[in-house]
């Protein structure tokens, strides 16, 4: 798995605490993202020690060294001062090797960064909390999408997640942009009539396509902002709107042709694999999405078998960081289970 170190057992020296006996080491894990991170501090034996929510995490969106100062404050929340045996980060923006090395690069000197410290791609975390198949594919769709498969002999495919130069279309955001791509036409006269011009209008209170137009080019409205344009794709398309519904049929295009890259490239087209689904447009289960995706794995992959992620990416993240630590399975279904309630 891209960005995992060998596992670690050693306990580092346990500190006196204030009443004289020794404070019990713990593992730590962390999922960020571009809106909010979770940290979570585990016994070894799978109890979880504490938990807390900051801010967005991503290098992508926050840069480099802000990213790491909010994940070290977490961690410093949720570790007390205990000594950390192992720590394990997930986090969005981290696609290339170049930037995993500058990130773990930036961990230097932090108390609780070592060695054996794991920094990998948050869709790991999201793979392992929907399967522990050493065989096994993710898929997310939510602001943007990316994908990534792992086999068991330790091969992995992924993608370099950086938008249109490196391929990629859709997510919230990319839903959104195009959304707003019909309307323009269509309120100029070169498209076609869509559902979406008045019901953008109505939901941003704008006069005007033009107005929305003017306001992203002189930066008052940031283009990020259209991922609330996605919902609108969906309801044009349950509406019958021809727009709409190519744009969801474009979607699960998409995402099966992410599943299928992973597949092949690892060899796995034959065997069956659990495709995880994962982000916010996935999980809503929007059958006009997710019967298209069935369809289309089905037909290059029969033995594969789909699962929607119902547990939260720190789920995954915790159990990496206990299995990276030695955990046996008992410590895993603990903290699967105090985690996911």
């Amino acid at each position: 798995m891209t960005g995992a170190r060998p596992g670690h057992t050693a306990i580092p020296p346990e500190p006196a605490s204030t009443d004289g006996t020794a404070a019990p080491a713990v593992v730590v894990a962390v999922d960020g993202g571009g809106s909010k991170t979770d940290a979570v501090a585990l016994s070894l034996d799978g109890r979880v020690v504490a938990r807390r929510r900051g801010g967005g995490s991503s290098p992508h969106f926050d840069g480099l060294a802000s990213s790491v100062e909010t994940i070290d404050a977490l961690i410093g929340e949720v570790s007390a001062g205990a000594p950390v045996a192992q720590a394990n980060l997930y986090l969005s923006g981290l696609d290339l090797d170049r930037e995993l090395d500058e990130f773990r690069a930036e961990l230097a000197g932090r108390r609780w960064a070592g060695p054996s410290t794991v920094v990998a791609n948050d869709l790991f975390a999201l793979l392992r909390a929907g399967t522990d198949e050493p065989d096994a594919v993710v898929v997310v769709c939510g602001t943007g999408v990316n994908a990534a498969g792992v086999r068991a002999d330790g091969r992995v495919a992924r993608f370099p997640s950086l938008g249109s130069i490196s391929g990629d279309w859709g997510g919230g955001s990319g839903l959104g942009a195009e959304a707003l791509w019909h309307a323009a036409r269509d309120a100029d006269g070169r498209g076609p009539a869509t559902w979406l011009t008045g019901a953008i209008l109505e939901l941003l209170q704008l006069g005007s396509v033009q107005e929305l137009i003017e306001q992203l080019h002189f930066g008052q409205r940031q283009e990020s902002s259209l991922a609330v344009l996605a919902p609108l794709v969906f309801e044009a398309a349950r509406r019958g709107d021809a727009v709409g519904a190519s744009l969801v049929a474009r979607q699960a295009e998409e995402i099966v042709a992410f599943a299928r890259a992973c597949l092949v490239r690892l060899e796995l087209l034959d065997r069956p694999v659990p495709i995880v689904l994962g982000g916010g447009i996935l999980a809503a289960r929007d059958p006009l999405l997710l019967e298209p995706i069935e369809r289309g794995l089905a037909g290059i992959a029969p033995l594969a078998t789909l699962a929607i992620v119902e547990q939260p990416p720190i789920v995954g993240a915790a159990l990496l960081a206990l299995a990276s630590a030695g955990a046996g399975e008992e410590a895993l279904a603990r903290a699967r289970t105090a985690l996911a309630g």
